[in-house]
């Protein structure tokens, strides 16, 4: 009976831990299904990440907020006020898109400073301050604007939304070299980083699981790897912006989860006044997480106004919703304290499945909407239950 229970618990265990990522990958099997495998073609799976990308590096900067115990309504006005920024730069005065994507980087972040002022060093509520500023940076874009639309932007600006990694040899078996190099690297990295890892636990007499279990675990990962080299080496192969995107999701898990930055950080969203009476300085890394907000939110406009073609003020409209939808969804709690940067870009690929799978399917925008917010409760209610089940426990 002892044997059973202890089976169980671990089950119930892995199922809590991995929820996210078993639900994800059931999302795909179902509409691979209902949409007779449109869902997984090679152009389709490219589309997913180009249409996504902005919506993900957006979700790695409102992580690092949710975990501090804060939150950002404003970065899709960012978006719109770097995009339009962009466009004026480069069609009206000249300027080249080099320096143009600098000046939108250092704009994004002055105004993620400005945001993060008010709330690290002066107290006010990020809700009401990111609200204003909401409000405030769409005005400045419709100025920016006037009004009207921007279009079309320099060739070389869409070098974020439609341009691959060159290939530097012919295929290799019918498949586009990069994406073969990139399958190869990548399943190498994860086995040493991992073998790395346990190898570490067990120096340290922490438990691991079994050989086989591992190996059992690391084949999966393989395995989902080589398909998704597959299917893009199928078609033009690596998006530079999925390069970005892997860029940025590494380096910024990493700090969350091997630096002392990001000790403090959970420290912060776990108990702040705690935080601080063991001299962590809060102040700081509160404002720093939000001129990193505000840099995260440039890129994601300009990735946007590249894939777009235009700046445009309708530009960012409710990416905010989706970020934050992506974290919540991916596993942060809504009282801080807890989250990681994988689980909020699985949680934006959940949502981005959910879209790509109902547009592939006909349904209207209306129900996609109703339904990516009966998601969003239940994602909300799991974490709820989970906290109370380890408190009980």
């Amino acid at each position: 009976m002892e044997t059973q229970t202890s089976i169980k618990d671990r089950i119930l265990s892995f199922f809590r831990n991995n929820s996210m990522t078993i639900i994800l990958v059931a999302i795909i099997a179902i509409f691979f299904v209902l949409t007779n495998g449109l869902l997984l073609k090679p152009l389709n799976v490219t589309n997913i990440i180009l249409q996504n990308s902005y919506i993900l590096i957006l979700a790695i900067g409102m992580l690092i907020l949710i975990v501090l115990n804060h939150i950002d309504l404003s970065v899709g006005s960012i978006v719109a006020v770097v995009g339009a920024l962009s466009g004026m730069l480069m069609t009206e005065m000249g300027l080249p898109v080099w320096l143009t994507i600098i000046i939108g980087l250092i704009v994004g972040a002055l105004l993620g400073a400005m945001q993060g002022f008010w709330v690290a060093y002066l107290a006010v509520p990020s809700f009401i301050v990111t609200l204003a500023g909401q409000l405030l940076f769409r005005g400045i874009t419709m100025i920016i604007l006037k009004g009207k639309t921007i279009a079309p932007l320099p060739k070389s600006f869409q070098v974020f939304s439609s341009k691959f990694v060159p290939e530097f040899m012919g295929p290799i078996m019918g498949l586009k070299t990069n994406a073969v190099i990139f399958g190869l690297a990548a399943i190498a990295m994860i086995w040493i980083s991992q073998i790395s890892s346990r190898k570490k636990k067990v120096a340290h007499d922490i438990d691991v699981e079994s050989p086989a279990k591992f190996i059992a675990k690391m084949s999966l990962f393989t395995a989902v790897i080589a398909g998704f080299s597959f299917l893009l080496g199928s078609y033009q192969g690596i998006p530079i912006i999925l390069v970005i995107l892997i860029a940025l999701t590494y380096t910024y898990q990493y700090v969350m989860s091997r630096t002392k930055m990001g000790r403090h950080i959970y420290a912060i969203g776990g108990n702040i006044k705690a935080a601080v009476l063991s001299g962590i300085k809060a102040q700081k890394i509160t404002f720093f997480a939000f001129v990193n907000m505000g840099f995260l939110a440039a890129v994601s406009g300009l990735v946007f106004a590249s894939r777009l073609n235009a700046a445009t003020p309708q530009a960012g409209v409710s990416f905010e919703l989706d970020a934050i939808a992506a974290c919540y969804i991916g596993g942060a709690s809504a009282s801080g304290g807890i989250g990681k940067v994988i689980g909020a870009i699985i949680g934006g690929l959940v949502m981005a499945v959910l879209n790509n799978g109902m547009s592939l399917m006909g349904i209207g925008i209306d129900y996609q909407q109703a339904i990516k917010g009966i998601v969003l409760l239940a994602a909300v209610s799991l974490d709820v239950y989970n906290r109370r089940k380890a408190a009980i426990n």
